[in-house]
């Protein structure tokens, strides 16, 4: 029992003498600039994969000589492409008005 108070008392006496930290400046404009330059990056290259597959999709709906089942799999493909181009495009819209939002709200300079 007076091992444990012990313990408490050095642990609170160790956090009241500790010394304070101070948060150094942070440059949010930097920061929004860092992020919206990956997010420029992923969603071109999401780009020039959803157009792989669009290209590949349509080469195998040209070239399903009537195969209900090719052809409906090359449907699917462009059909999942638009919808993963479109998420894209949108997510940068998004990631776009948060970075603007972000640099009004914390006022970059």
């Amino acid at each position: 029992m007076k091992k444990a108070i012990f313990l408490q008392a050095l642990f609170l006496t160790l956090l009241l003498l500790a010394p304070p930290a101070y948060a150094q400046s942070g440059d949010v404009d930097k920061i929004t600039t860092f992020i919206q330059s990956v997010i420029q990056v992923l969603v071109t290259l999401s780009g020039f994969v959803a157009a792989g597959f669009i290209v590949w999709g349509g080469f195998g709906y040209i070239t399903s000589s009537g195969n209900p089942e090719a052809l409906e799999k090359s449907k699917k493909t462009i059909l999942y492409s638009a919808i993963g181009l479109t998420l894209v495009i949108g997510a940068f819209v998004v990631s776009n008005v948060v970075g603007d939002l972000a640099t009004t709200a914390f006022g970059a300079q």
